[in-house]
């Protein structure tokens, strides 16, 4: 039995024209995870990962906490994260200004949950984006390959969208509790799922131990 460890990627740039790159926070919080994963003696057969910045930025970081270059990850685009303006778009055509007020943050991500639901109902179709079950399909399609590749520990690296997406599909939960995992999700949050050649399941979800420490708890962050 394996155990894979899925990993959000660390904070981003939300509100900045690219969102798609680690804030320096976000450059601690992995290696910070890195060096929490080497202190428990950790030791990944392998690494995957989806093929946004972030993703790579994030893996870069825990590599180096964990002081192990050859390990090389596989890059997997079915783990990326959906397009949050597009989905919003599909609802709410119009300009949105930058969310930069607790007001426009509230404004910001009850669209994005409206949005995510009609996607996921198979209302509305964003432009440049799968339908969502076959954005669920690329999901199951790399823990596939996990159970059928590999027998020990596994590092997975992703988003929020893709991790709540396949914890929910394991527990069989509604498209709304899916999207409130999502939002809830922190960055750099472990969760672990063990496995056989046949399933996965669910052992934690979204838990951010390496972040406990007194040190290290204003690191704990959602976007």
């Amino acid at each position: 039995m394996g155990t894979l460890y899925l990993v959000r990627h660390g904070q981003a740039s939300f509100g900045a024209d690219d969102y798609d790159n680690l804030s320096p926070l976000g450059h601690q919080q992995s290696q910070r995870l890195g060096d929490y994963f080497r202190e428990r003696g950790l030791v990944f057969e392998a690494a995957i990962m989806g093929s946004l910045k972030r993703h790579r930025q994030t893996f870069e970081g825990i590599q180096q906490g964990l002081q192990v270059p050859e390990l090389k990850p596989l890059v997997w685009p079915g783990l990326n994260e959906y397009d949050s303006h597009a989905v919003i778009h599909t609802i709410h055509p119009e300009p949105l200004s930058k969310p930069d007020t607790p007001e426009l943050y509230k404004h910001h991500f009850g669209l994005l949950r409206k949005g995510l639901q009609a996607w996921m109902r198979g209302d509305t179709q964003p432009q440049g984006m799968p339908l969502f079950k076959d954005f669920l399909q690329g999901i199951q399609d790399a823990l596939a390959h996990v159970r059928a590749q590999h027998s020990g520990d596994v590092l997975m690296v992703s988003s929020g969208g893709p991790i709540s997406t396949a914890v929910g599909a394991l527990l069989g939960t509604p498209p709304e509790s899916i999207i409130e995992m999502n939002m809830r999700i922190r960055n750099t949050a472990v969760s672990e799922l063990v496995f056989t050649p046949k399933r996965h399941s669910l052992v934690s979800f979204n838990t951010i131990n390496h972040l406990d420490a007194p040190p290290y708890r204003d690191w704990v962050t959602f976007t």
